[in-house]
């Protein structure tokens, strides 16, 4: 992505598109419609939701009947770019007060996602949250027990388990195609957000931002960590950013977590804010590999990042040429967690992404930083139900 052109300009401009294409391959399926949808309220109306809105609104089984945003302008806004005939509100207890819903949809600054979910939970409502869902893994962790003690279900994203070239993998080193799993590598930066600084914030980070998506990846795929050690810094200690101007920078916006599997397996995660990529960080444009996994009789390369996946390479012949396999998308994008969780409550079925597997990576997170602090090895607590295909 350009660093001139804004996350809000990008995901706009492919928002409306997107949409269209949803719609489109959903045609046939609203014809069989459940009578009752589930109703969603949406917080958090900034740049992420461009890209949220369009595939709640392409969902027969969903209606969205509530934006809520701290700047009540961008929830009317929002509500007019993509006619979603929603009632608007500017706080949670307003929304929650208001017209009656089932699931909250949580996109705001990733500090505050912890209180809101909470207050979600409280007042009787199933949640999907961004990442991080918490800022701690403790606090997440209170969060499910809330869940539970109410009958409520709560995930967290990201949704790269959901890729066909996620499943790919998975059955792959299940087969053995790739011999005994001995290392792997995932890897995801760019020059850093510009339009926000809640990024560079205490409880933002790279790591929360980014390095997420590695980490359940290499986890979905290896198994729960057993135990991390890390390192992080801050290479740029000041920012300019557009809500604020000059800013300080608490947060690390670079960072290398060694992470330890069962049967002595070993992955690496390499995530930061000064990465320059010059063949971008826009969606589809990435041609290289952000995830490597060695084994004794081959390896693979997931094509593109793991939240935009573009194929898998699969070397493990010594006289024929590695191979693109899994091109195939299967409809596959990264802002579709809320709507695929929407559907797995009207349907009664079990979605694959688990909010263990996203409180386990949020421990992974702190872990990290506790690691960075003391020096240590720092020992896992969560575990997460695996294989997850």
């Amino acid at each position: 992505m350009n660093e001139k052109q804004s996350r809000a300009e990008f995901l706009k401009k492919t928002a409306m598109a997107s949409a269209a294409l949803l719609v489109s391959s959903l045609e046939g399926w609203a014809a069989t419609t459940p009578d009752k949808k589930l109703k969603v309220a949406l917080i958090g109306c900034g740049s992420v939701s461009n890209r949220y809105i369009p595939q709640l609104l392409s969902s027969p089984m969903i209606e969205l009947v509530s934006l809520c945003d701290i700047k009540p302008e961008r929830a009317v806004n929002q509500n007019k770019e993509y006619k979603v005939n929603a009632a608007t509100y500017p706080s949670i207890d307003a929304m929650l007060a208001g017209v009656p819903f089932d699931l909250m949809v949580t996109t705001t600054d990733m500090q505050i996602h912890g209180d809101l979910n909470k207050k979600a939970l409280q007042a009787g409502k199933h949640v999907w949250s961004e990442k991080p869902m918490a800022n701690t893994y403790a606090e997440g962790k209170a969060l499910l027990d809330l869940a539970k003690s109410k009958g409520l279900r709560i995930w967290g994203a990201p949704a790269v388990v959901n890729s066909p070239q996620f499943v790919f993998m998975s059955k792959a080193i299940q087969e053995g195609k790739i011999g005994t799993v001995a290392s792997a590598h995932g890897q995801y930066g760019h020059t850093g957000p510009g339009w926000s600084a809640f990024f560079y914030e205490k409880g933002g980070g790279s790591m929360p931002d980014l390095g997420v998506y590695n980490m359940a990846t290499l986890t979905g795929l290896l198994g729960p960590a057993k135990s991390v050690m890390a390192m992080l810094s801050i290479v740029t200690p000041e920012r300019t950013v557009d809500d604020k101007g000059k800013i300080k920078v608490e947060a690390e916006d670079n960072a290398h977590i060694l992470i330890e599997h069962d049967n002595n397996v070993l992955s690496h995660v390499m995530c930061g804010f000064n990465f320059f990529d010059p063949h971008g960080h826009e969606a589809g444009k990435q041609d290289l590999h952000s995830i490597q996994i060695f084994g004794s009789k081959g390896n693979m390369r997931l094509i593109g990042y793991d939240w935009e996946t573009n194929g898998v390479v699969l070397d493990n012949s010594e006289t024929e040429p590695a191979k693109l396999l899994s091109t195939d998308k299967g409809g596959y994008e990264w802002q579709e967690g809320a709507r695929v969780v929407s559907e797995s409550i009207v349907n009664k079925t079990e979605p694959r992404i688990n909010v263990e597997h996203a409180l386990h990576v949020l421990e992974i997170i702190e872990a990290a930083r506790k690691s960075q602090e003391t020096g240590k090895r720092i020992k896992m607590e969560s575990k997460f139900p695996w294989p997850m295909v």
